[in-house]
């Protein structure tokens, strides 16, 4: 790894308070940023030319599923409960630690290709110590959940858990690898949603994380069946019922928060509650249309994730952030969520949702060298504007990458990934994938 590196002549977008963009250079020494001005004089070990690049942090996620992304294209055109019950559940109850490592490899080397730093990541129930391995060999930045699962119809047997089993074991992984890979890999507590888990592990849950302050990722009102599901069980409204049991608060990050009454909006502006807009998700499996420019006026913090490759198909930030900021538009007018928010939702306030925001997220001297550097040369990013954000979050894709850098280690570079062999990474995630369809009963 270079203990230092130099990043000449880009436009810098550094994501800080004032959204100050500058040109120059950012040197890098020992995994931190410790300067950043014009004609920075250094004798790096390492030296990147940006010259008609952007130089910005590396987009955070917080909605992934590594573990989904052998399942890409095998789960398609329908609708939530149908698309869990005859598809992604087979298929979880049917991983090995072999496809969990290939699947967590595939979505690792997207997520890095694509400029994707850092990931707030639910797993399934079996085999997270596999994600784990795989988020620290790759130099990757990850917090992870083992998915928790105690009760639901047409649940496979291997996918059900007793309720002290799967919060031992969620404990256990988290003595095991909170910390890691010099803080890069950290654990979270993930149940996946009231509909799976019963009153008494999610009360545990909620007590747990705030002994041990550790994030809770979960999935909230992505659906209407899901939330009827909810109410018919329990007599509540799904926040609501997250809400009475402890779920909420800023050390709670929510996917989807599509259906949402007027106090379920208001119990997430009143507790500071981190909402995980998944666009694409929300619309191949049609949710709906999250109210995100009413949850950001309220202050609810928004940000981004592209959910898993199952129902996306893509781990791409670009595309979220495009496809969020047009959704909006068509509800709102055109005025509605500005390209400057929206990068700030894809960076800045990724890092705040996961308690990383003094670490990651900007770039500003002291913090962690998350960095990337997207190419604005090619025809589709042409010609070049003054308003670099607008290019960034309208015109440019995952393909203009052209170096991602975490703790100043750079880990992709003109296409070419350092800490992964793409070629076997494929070749291994199409073996697996073939095996597990066929361990499942599905068509491949």
């Amino acid at each position: 790894m270079s203990k230092s590196l130099l990043i000449k002549d880009g436009t810098i977008v550094t994501m800080d308070i004032s959204d100050s963009i500058r040109r120059g250079d950012l040197l890098i020494r020992d995994g931190r940023i410790t300067e950043i001005a014009e004609g920075i004089k250094a004798d790096a070990d390492e030296t990147i030319d940006a010259r008609g690049c952007a130089v910005l942090p590396g987009f955070v996620q917080t909605h992934i599923h590594l573990c989904q992304t052998l399942f890409r294209g095998a789960a398609d055109d329908l609708a939530l409960i149908d698309w869990l019950k005859k598809r992604v559940w087979p298929m979880e109850a049917a991983h090995t630690p072999q496809s969990v490592r290939a699947s967590a490899q595939l979505g690792v080397a997207e997520l890095i290709k694509g400029g994707t730093t850092c990931a707030l990541t639910m797993e399934t129930v079996r085999h997270t110590e596999e994600v784990l391995r795989v988020v620290e060999e790759s130099g990757f930045r990850a917090t992870v959940g083992k998915c928790m699962m105690d009760k639901g119809d047409d649940l496979p047997r291997e996918l059900r858990e007793e309720t002290r089993a799967s919060i031992d074991e969620s404990l256990d992984l988290m003595k095991e690898w909170n910390g890691k890979g010099e803080g890069r890999v950290r654990c979270c507590f993930a149940p996946r949603f009231a509909v799976s888990c019963t009153r008494e592990l999610l009360s545990e849950v909620a007590k747990l994380a705030r002994e041990h302050g550790a994030l809770i990722h979960t999935h909230a009102s992505e659906n209407k069946s899901e939330c009827e599901i909810v109410e018919r069980e329990t007599g509540m409204r799904n926040l609501a019922y997250l809400h009475s049991l402890g779920i909420s608060g800023s050390q709670v990050v929510l996917a989807h928060c599509v259906h949402l009454d007027t106090q379920e909006m208001e119990t997430l502006a009143s507790t500071k509650t981190n909402v995980a807009h998944c666009p694409s998700s929300n619309l191949k499996l049609g949710s709906g249309l999250a109210r995100v420019a009413e949850m950001l006026a309220r202050q609810i913090p928004v940000s981004l994730g592209a959910d898993g490759a199952a129902c996306n198909n893509r781990l791409d930030m670009f595309t979220e952030m495009r496809t969020a900021a047009l959704l909006q538009k068509l509800a709102h007018g055109p005025e509605i969520l500005p390209a400057a928010r929206v990068l700030r939702m894809a960076t800045i306030d990724g890092a705040r949702a996961l308690g990383l925001e003094q670490e990651i997220g900007s770039l500003k001297v002291g913090k962690r060298a998350d960095v990337i550097v997207v190419d604005l040369t090619q025809p589709h990013a042409s010609p070049r504007r003054e308003d670099v954000v607008s290019t960034l979050v309208y015109s440019a894709q995952a393909s203009d990458v052209r170096a991602t850098i975490i703790d100043g280690r750079v880990l992709m570079r003109d296409g070419g990934l350092l800490t992964l062999d793409q070629e076997s990474v494929i070749a291994e995630a199409n073996r697996e994938a073939s095996a597990l369809a066929d361990r499942a009963g599905l068509v491949q």
